[in-house]
């Protein structure tokens, strides 16, 4: 029975929720906690008790007449103080336990003599609910004082606290998924580098499985993958170098043995079909091999690359119109891309007019435009020219548009940069190529 693996994504989500769960009844508990200290602290760590035990030492140590008017007076902003004969004079409301347990513990260290009987009254105790607070004290002459303090609260209503918790939560579910979320993102940005740098240097090394069971999994895949991939083309390599040499020692032979001919016109007519067979076969074999698949991807200024090429066609007495920034640096292979422009004005050269190049950079990507005013390509046709060997004319002559291989090798270059090559009907007749590059 085999064992099933501990870290899977499956897991990391079951924990990411519970563990965002449990962070947040935390953060709320201790919000409860902290704010309930903070605004309504425990009587016996406000320090009023200490007052109120001053209080009655000043009050049962006074004459009796003169009481009132010093309980009236010992009263601060905390609390005020009442003094009667009975404690009937007080109105207060009949409860069915009014006692103070932990007042008269807390009493009997700041008191001394007898113990003093003591009943507390809280706000919810009030017949309207909107009371305050009361501690009646019996003194040791039976008389009674009363000491009342106004409600405290936590000094917000109950939605602005309410608000308060669900951002705590809102909070503490982003912190732990903003930390799970990373945890599994890493190795899917390791695992994307990997592919990239692949896709780039296909000797590249292998990526080192990292991250739960299912990334690891799909990492060892692709490794697999590149390997096979790598075989395939030391392979094809090997096998074309082979063909470029059988290939072209009996055209050689064909061309030596032609120059035994004595008809002129029939060895003319010989070495234009070798000379044809020889660069059908070269095209074929740069196509298939297409070395500029395999160089180092580097930073190039593409408006430096478009106008050289432009430059070049100029010394051939043809003319290229531009319109493009004066420098753009995108991240790419600088012989495929000079391929690819060059397949794709060339065929604007040789079956359009007024050949324009457009040049620009929007938001994530780079648009270069190829324009002509030629006869254009028919629907059904567009796509089709991106196969290789196919060509609108029925011959193959070199001179009336190659064998067919340069808008399929443009198109495979184009998309092993991750980007497109579409054409389409330029408004007011001829052709648009647009190659579109992801930066």
């Amino acid at each position: 029975m085999s064992r099933r693996p501990r870290d899977t994504v499956a897991r990391w989500i079951a924990l990411t929720i519970l563990i965002a769960m449990f962070t947040a009844l935390a953060f709320n508990a201790l919000f409860v906690q902290l704010a309930g200290v903070w605004a309504r602290p425990p009587l016996t760590e406000t320090g009023l008790l200490e007052k109120i035990a001053v209080v009655v030492r000043v009050v049962e140590a006074s004459d009796p007449a003169q009481r009132p008017r010093l309980a009236q007076v010992m009263g601060d902003g905390s609390f005020s103080v009442m003094w009667a004969a009975q404690r009937a004079a007080f109105d207060l409301p009949v409860l069915d336990d009014p006692d103070f347990q932990s007042g008269e513990q807390a009493f009997k260290h700041l008191l001394e003599g007898p113990t003093r009987p003591m009943e507390a009254y809280q706000p919810s105790d009030w017949p309207d609910g909107d009371g305050h607070y009361v501690l009646l004290m019996q003194l040791a002459d039976k008389s009674w004082l009363m000491f009342s303090a106004g409600a405290r609260s936590w000094g917000l209503d109950d939605g602005a606290r309410s608000l308060i918790v669900v951002l705590l939560v809102l909070i503490s579910t982003a912190l732990v998924t903003l930390v799970a979320t990373r945890r599994l993102a890493r190795p899917l940005q390791h695992f994307a580098q990997g592919a990239r740098r692949f896709g780039a240097d296909f000797r590249a090394p292998p990526i080192e499985p990292v991250g739960p069971h299912e990334i690891r999994q799909a990492i060892l895949a692709f490794n697999s993958m590149q390997a096979q991939l790598r075989h395939f083309i030391q392979d094809r390599t090997q096998m074309l170098a082979a063909i470029s040499h059988d290939l072209r020692a009996p055209l050689t032979r064909l061309r030596l043995r032609g120059e035994f001919i004595e008809d002129a016109d029939q060895q003319q007519k010989l070495f234009r079909d070798v000379d044809e067979m020889q660069a059908m076969i070269n095209t074929a074999l740069e196509f298939f091999r297409d070395d500029a698949r395999l160089e180092q991807a580097t930073q190039l200024d593409l408006a430096e690359l478009l106008q050289t090429l432009i430059d070049d066609y100029r010394d051939q007495a043809i003319d290229l119109t531009f319109r493009g920034p004066p420098r753009l640096v995108y991240f790419g292979r600088p012989l495929g891309l000079k391929r690819v422009m060059t397949n794709l004005m060339d065929n604007a050269i040789h079956y359009g007019v007024a050949p324009e190049i457009e040049l620009q950079q929007k938001n994530d990507e780079v648009v270069i435009r190829v324009l002509d005013r030629g006869p254009g390509i028919p629907v059904e046709h567009r796509e089709q020219v991106f196969l290789p060997f196919y060509r609108l004319e029925g011959s193959r002559n070199k001179s009336t548009g190659g064998v067919g291989l340069g808008l399929s090798t443009a198109r495979a270059i184009v998309l092993e940069h991750g980007g497109t090559l579409t054409l389409a009907e330029r408004q007011g007749g001829g052709l648009e190529a647009v190659v579109v590059l992801p930066v």
